[in-house]
């Protein structure tokens, strides 16, 4: 059951949270897989939901347990004419997951820490170790069936890690745990091995730009459809691009990255200011996330694939000539290496809450290091 007023770490700013969402997506086929595992009676204990973040596996997952509750039993599912996981929207399940309020409904995610008034930065083992009391408890109604959504399993650590694993071991009768992992390879062998999967892709362009409609985003015309280009098959991603004044950011970031191995230092230190200035958490997190972004088309430029097409003026071109060794620039090899470094560098700057400026400008000095080792400057 969700608290009044307190912080969730599985939505996404100030949008609905994937437990009120009713509309899907895509992902027809994933969920055409759990509606026959149901209606057939074949229902696993556990399913590990797969795919990037912000693409809809909390969504679908709500959308499932919304449909399990409310019926209850296939049979019941099958005298309603059901033929999706859509359930009355004036159901008494859809208006209590909608809630946070069903008894038989567990989220179990990283907390609100009052006292540092952040998140947690893991999904720690007491959070986990609910799932046992949830278990315990008697189920009332929708056929006895209890259900854990797990958003999202990268967040564990160690100990939280067995926690689960101890509860996937020994499920009790018409207990489903909903895992939701943005990469399962890093979770462990024996978790993934007692769960069966559910591999979710990437969004298109015209689904992302229903969610960005549907979520009534005040854009300019053909605005949707590049910020849609620039999520990569996220629709998370697009909705908190679109929100956040996103789109002239990365215009902003990609002018500045195409003049590598040059930097304009001044336009560095106002970027990496309005990223740092207090309250400025949204921000820093969409700045981010457009760096990873930029990268990974450069990186897929680079591997020869197709970057996708200009964001800002002469991107594809800075992309090409960055990445080809015969005009200076660095290594696939290289490049893909200060991803990796950058991606650690954001992630250990926020668990030691280090100053964000000093994130930006050493990100940024490791950009201009790498694009400078071949062009000879």
């Amino acid at each position: 059951m969700a608290e009044k007023d307190t912080p969730e770490s599985d939505r996404l700013d100030d949008f609905a949270h994937p437990r009120e969402v009713a509309a899907l997506y895509g992902h027809q086929e994933a969920e055409r897989a759990l509606f026959e595992a149901f209606m057939g009676g074949r229902m696993h204990h556990a399913w590990l939901m797969t795919g990037p973040k912000g693409i809809g596996k909390a969504t679908l997952a709500y959308r499932f347990a919304r449909f399990i509750l409310h019926y209850g039993t296939p049979e019941a599912a099958r005298a309603a004419g059901a033929r999706d996981l859509a359930v009355p929207p004036e159901s008494a399940a859809a208006h209590q997951v909608a809630a946070g309020s069903h008894p038989n409904l567990l989220s179990v995610r990283r907390p609100w820490d009052d006292k540092t008034k952040k998140f947690k930065t893991v999904l720690p083992v007491d959070e986990v170790r609910r799932i046992s009391h949830f278990f315990g408890m008697t189920a009332g109604g929708a056929g006895g069936w209890r259900i854990v959504v797990i958003d999202a399993a990268d967040d564990m650590n160690t100990n939280s890690a067995n926690a689960l694993l101890k509860a996937l071991e020994e499920p009790p009768p018409q207990g489903l745990f909903l895992v939701l992992s943005h990469q399962p390879g890093r979770l462990l062998p024996t978790i993934r091995s007692r769960c069966r999967t559910l591999a979710m892709k990437p969004l298109g362009v015209a689904e992302i730009v229903e969610v960005m409609r549907a979520e009534e985003q005040k854009l300019k015309a053909g605005e949707a459809e590049t910020i849609a280009q620039l999520a990569d098959g996220s629709a998370g991603r697009a909705l908190a691009i679109a929100s956040g004044g996103g789109l002239a950011l990365y215009k902003e970031l990609a002018a500045l990255l195409s003049a590598l191995p040059r930097l304009d230092i001044a336009a560095v230190h106002a970027l990496a200011d309005k990223a740092a200035r207090r309250g400025a958490d949204d921000a820093f997190e969409t700045l981010s996330e457009l760096l990873t972004l930029w990268l990974q088309r450069l990186i897929r430029a680079g591997a020869g694939l197709d970057p996708g097409p200009d964001i800002a003026p002469g991107e594809g071109a800075a992309m090409a000539r960055l990445t080809d060794p015969a005009r200076g620039g660095a290594s696939l090899d290289r490049w893909v290496e200060v991803w990796e470094k950058i991606g650690q560098s954001i992630a250990r700057g926020e668990a030691l809450n280090t100053d964000r400026k000093l994130v930006v400008l050493n990100i940024f000095s490791m950009l201009e290091a790498v694009a400078s080792e071949r062009a000879g400057v």
